[in-house]
């Protein structure tokens, strides 16, 4: 296990260098071994402009090995208000190299999953959200959950061609293996998406240690009812601790208070009902 950065709430930031707008986040961050693992996998970072997530996987340490790495190098791009897919692309690549290097030769290989997002440079606030493997990003927003990412998995192959359906994909022999990830030798290949940034947003970042022990339902409950990134980060991994905790678990959770001028009431506790009644986003 490896962490980068430090918790925050209510940071004022700079959108980009050549801009005159600031955005306030509040983040927490949280990482637990389990109920049954020995060893802790997961990584992650909390530097801004970056935020992700790594779950390692190899023989022995060579999972923690691959997750540290990725998240290592990730950090180096924190303070660096004007990101973009070719400094992420980058980085990850390097890791590649940093995964071979330290790992050495292992049995069954190391390599790691990532998902994060980054305040993007688009003229516009925007998150850029990024993945490789089956860790996911969620957007919880006026009341609705969204799964941003997709993950790269054997089962979400299997769904996408209906062959099996997703209450099949639950039960599936092969449901923890991913098709794609950072390390293996191979060349990283993040998918990348463009998600507006807006107050009154609360972003998930998990590794599957969250999702194999909630359904999106219950996910978003916790999102809906905590008031702050730090409750509600809290909150997920206990229950899914209590639910089994079959596997390490970690969980980035970011609010949005505001874009520019535009001012919430700085606490989720609006977003659930009065938010959704009351506040319209406006980015600017």
């Amino acid at each position: 296990m490896t962490e980068r950065g430090e918790n925050a709430e209510r940071r004022r930031l700079r959108y980009r260098n050549d801009s005159d707008q600031e955005i306030e986040l509040s983040w927490f961050a949280l990482t637990d071994v389990g109920r049954r693992r020995e060893t802790n996998q997961d990584s992650y970072v909390v530097m801004p402009p970056v935020f992700a997530i790594a779950d390692g996987m190899g023989g022995h340490s060579a999972g923690e090995i691959a997750s540290a790495a990725v998240v290592r190098r990730l950090a180096e791009l924190g303070g660096n208000v004007n990101l973009n897919e070719r400094d992420i692309d980058e980085v990850l690549g390097d890791a590649v190299d940093d995964i071979e290097l330290d790992a050495g030769d292992t049995e069954l290989g190391a390599g790691t999953t990532v998902t994060g997002v980054c305040i993007g440079d688009d003229p516009a606030p925007t998150w850029k959200v990024f993945n490789i493997g089956d860790s996911r990003v969620y957007q919880y927003f006026k009341g609705a959950l969204s799964q941003i990412t997709v993950d790269h998995s054997v089962v979400q192959h299997l769904i996408d061609t209906g062959a099996i359906t997703e209450e099949e994909a639950e039960v599936h022999p092969h449901a923890n293996v991913i098709t794609r990830a950072v390390g293996f030798n191979e060349a990283p290949i993040p998918d990348y998406i463009s998600l507006a940034l807006i107050p009154g947003q609360r972003i998930l970042l998990c590794s599957d240690g969250l999702t194999k022990e909630l359904t999106d339902i219950g996910i978003q409950h916790f999102l809906a009812t905590q008031p702050t990134a730090e409750a509600a980060a809290r909150t997920l991994v206990q229950h899914a601790l209590d639910n089994a905790g079959r596997d390490n678990v970690t969980v980035v959770v970011i609010d949005v208070h505001a874009v520019g001028d535009v001012v919430d009431t700085g606490s989720i506790e609006s977003a659930g009902i009065e938010l959704e009644d009351t506040q319209e986003p406006v980015a600017g």
